[in-house]
């Protein structure tokens, strides 16, 4: 809230209308909404707080709608060339997973300290910060590259691949877990973006990463002139150019210094001490997503073994539902960033309040969502696939689970404000709990023991993902998080 003087009743009118004048004028809608797109130099700790929340919000969420997008437009092409291709990625995406809790967990460590560094004014150990961000996802994604180009069949048949998958499919592992560095120091180097405020650099270049696949996606799938068919290993590649091209472009801009941070060619030496306290701030990061990417695994397994078409309609599902859920992911990044600054500049009321302010727009959002999921899920999973068993099961997918998004949104903003206070702990034992402890046993029992088959999947999904959401929220209230030094 400003701390301007305003003028009284009291004040001589002289003085009340040079007060007047000397005011600035409120922006309107469209001036602050080029100015979230083109990026600001604001400080977020002291300007209103739902000017902060919009400056913040509208690029992370147009960043993320358009990662989404390029997910739903991938697997729409995937789909032409049949389930056991969709497959393919689903069952790929499963050892992916592994890696985005990774890069995510390490992500998640890095806004954290970048926020909480540029909150103290400190932006020369956030640049450092950066830099020990970026050697260490070079080194973590090195031996991961050379584990997804020697074994990928291998790992493929430990998640009971079809034949097609196993003889045509594993290319596309190859590729996309040999070319996992672009993926690491995507998450990372955006993160150092976000937590620095600069969150429309990240913008732009998921922009450009994005725009690059879906113009490629087409043509190396299909062929285009000269450019032969690939099938499904052309999705693959196509990515790896557009991600590989998204990362040139942020070396740039973060040496080139974008409005928040700026790295110097002094600062590129290895700096153990910070090295150190990033990866013991991101393992509780790496561990929170980790349960619940090998919990997604074990899902996948579930289904694999009632078939390709559960497969594939669940990856479908997940597809679009990723889609539709980015804008609110935006949202509750904001709300990290938010936290990670407010708390370094000692202002704990101001983070929590931006907790609560975003978490009703998340909420608002998620109920409009899972209007669309009740009433059109079969037209939205028949976008994809002809299949009647895919579209069934993907429908399913999508009614089942959109009748949690009312928790689900508060969920995210919750999470992220532990994750942007440096508390990646905290969420990782509630995920211990709800996902290997309830959602794992309870899907299997429902789908296998119970023959529920994918319904008990999805059943299983949406009783711990409503609980561990309504958990984390109550948790948050309690407010501990305001206490952690990063």
């Amino acid at each position: 809230m400003s701390t301007e003087p305003h003028p009284t009743l009291e004040a001589e009118p002289t003085t009340a209308t040079a007060a007047f004048a000397a005011a600035p004028p409120t922006p309107s809608l469209w001036s602050e909404l080029r100015e979230a797109i083109r990026g600001t130099g604001a400080d977020y700790t002291r300007i209103p707080l739902r000017r902060a929340v919009f400056l913040l919000a509208v690029p992370m969420v147009l960043e993320l709608v358009l990662e989404s997008t390029f997910a739903v437009v991938d697997i729409f092409f995937v789909a032409k060339l049949g389930a056991s291709a969709v497959a393919t990625v689903g069952l790929t995406e499963s050892y992916l997973f592994l890696l985005y809790a990774i890069a995510m967990g390490l992500a998640m460590a890095v806004t954290a300290v970048v926020a909480r560094r540029i909150g103290e004014h400190k932006r020369e150990e956030a640049a450092v910060t950066a830099v020990q961000a970026i050697w260490i996802a070079v080194l973590v994604s090195a031996p991961l590259a050379l584990i997804g180009i020697v074994f990928a069949q291998d790992l493929l048949r430990l998640m009971g691949a079809d034949a097609w998958t196993l003889e045509h499919g594993y290319r596309y592992m190859q590729w996309t877990l040999g070319g996992n560095a672009v993926i690491m120091l995507l998450f990372v180097i955006n993160a150092i973006f976000r937590g620095a405020g600069d969150a429309a650099a990240a913008m732009r270049v998921l922009w450009v990463t994005n725009g690059l696949n879906i113009v490629l996606d087409p043509m190396l799938i299909f062929g285009f002139g000269p450019i032969p068919a690939m099938g499904v290993e052309g999705a693959a590649i196509a990515t790896n150019i557009g991600r590989g091209v998204g990362v040139l472009m942020q070396l740039w801009i973060l040496f080139r210094g974008g409005k928040h941070i700026r790295v110097l060619r002094a600062q590129l030496a290895l700096h153990g001490a910070t090295m150190l306290g990033i990866v013991r701030t991101s393992l509780g990061g790496i561990g929170q997503m980790i349960v619940a990417m090998t919990s997604w695994i074990f899902l996948m397994r579930i289904l694999a073994s009632i078939g390709s078409e559960a497969v594939a309609g669940a990856t479908i599902a997940i597809r679009i539902m990723m889609f539709t859920m980015m804008p609110a992911w935006g949202m509750s990044n904001a709300a990290a960033t938010l936290v990670g600054q407010n708390l370094g500049a000692e202002q704990p009321g101001r983070a929590e309040a931006s907790v609560w302010r975003i978490g009703w727009y998340n909420m608002a959002y998620m109920l409009a969502v899972s209007v669309v999921f009740l009433l059109v899920p079969d037209r939205l999973i028949g976008l994809f696939s002809p299949d009647p068993a895919v579209i069934a099961t993907g429908a399913e997918w999508l009614r089942i689970l959109s009748y949690s998004f009312f928790v689900y949104g508060w969920w995210m903003v919750a999470v992220q404000a532990f994750n942007g206070a440096g508390d990646t702990m905290t969420p990782t034992k509630i995920n211990l709990v709800f996902f290997w402890l309830i959602q794992i046993p309870l899907a299997w029992l429902l789908a296998i023991h119970l023959d529920w088959q994918a319904s008990g999947v999805f059943w299983g999904v949406f009783v711990s993902e409503t609980s561990v959401g309504l958990f984390t929220l109550w948790l948050f209230t309690r407010g501990g998080w305001k206490t952690m030094k990063v």
